[in-house]
């Protein structure tokens, strides 16, 4: 299955670190080797990085692990295919525009009998379930909200009644944002780290790579990474419960629930 990587931080950040671990996920320790993305909002623009290739044997992502692109929201993912066949038009993260702002959505998981009607204002590229749910999402929301993005309070109760509705039809672990908040929702296996003053050094599981971040940041930086797996092997990362939607702002969660969690086998909810 596929995997997550997230970032959220007061601060524009940039990723190396993380994603030097994440990378060596997709062929060299993990096998997701079906393609990768990673997308980073800068201001009102967002920049999106695809391949169908390995991230691991990837030019592309060599490149964005020695590019230290500084953002405040970013969204990364490495595909192992289930639902569609390998090729670009299938990697995640995917990006549409609403309310004149760009959304960024990455899954992880299968909602193999769900399916989107694709008669509204957003139409799947390609042949994924993930590419349908964020269409659909998206689309709710356009509807919800004619006129342009409510308060946080007001957007928030719709996205949790839309995301229990899309949960029911299999495992849907995802990751999504417009730059300002980042929404995080899991259903079986997501954890979280936040970083902030008093710094120390971190290790990468998945390379022997140890970052002292002390000596990168200031004591008012904070930083929120967010993982199907942890990345690091000497921090202590928190678990999300299954069916916790959190929202991430500035580096920390400022909204949380938890949606009753569905077995994907008989739609009805199951203790968690």
């Amino acid at each position: 299955m596929c995997q997550l990587l997230g970032m959220n931080c007061n601060v524009p950040t940039d990723i190396c670190f993380s994603f030097e671990g994440f990378c060596a996920r997709g062929g060299k320790t993990d096998e997701h080797r079906d393609g990768w993305g990673i997308a980073f909002f800068e201001g009102l623009g967002c920049r999106v990085f695809l391949d169908d290739q390995p991230s691991i044997e990837s030019p592309i992502a060599q490149l964005v692990r020695q590019y230290p692109i500084k953002s405040t929201n970013v969204i990364a993912h490495i595909r192992k295919a289930t639902i569609g066949p390998v090729g670009l038009e299938n990697c995640h993260p995917f990006k549409r525009e609403l309310w004149g702002r760009y959304w960024v959505f990455a899954h992880n998981g299968d909602l193999k009998e769900f399916h989107y009607p694709s008669q509204g204002h957003y139409c799947p590229v390609g042949s994924t379930d993930s590419e349908q749910a964020f269409c659909q999402i998206l689309e709710t929301l356009r509807q919800h909200f004619p006129q342009g993005k409510p308060p946080l309070e007001v957007l928030y109760p719709v996205l949790e009644t839309l995301t229990q509705e899309i949960a029911q039809y299999g495992i849907f672990n995802y990751l999504f944002s417009d730059g300002e908040h980042l929404f995080v929702h899991c259903s079986t296996k997501l954890s979280y780290i936040i970083r902030q003053a008093p710094f120390a050094a971190a290790h990468l599981v998945d390379e022997d790579i140890t970052v002292d971040f002390q000596e990168l940041t200031t004591a008012s930086d904070r930083v929120a990474i967010i993982a199907t797996v942890p990345l690091t092997d000497n921090e202590e990362w928190i678990t999300l419960q299954p069916g916790e939607l959190l929202v991430f702002q500035d580096g920390q969660p400022v909204t949380q629930s938890v949606i009753p969690f569905y077995s994907p086998n008989s739609r009805h909810p199951v203790a968690s």
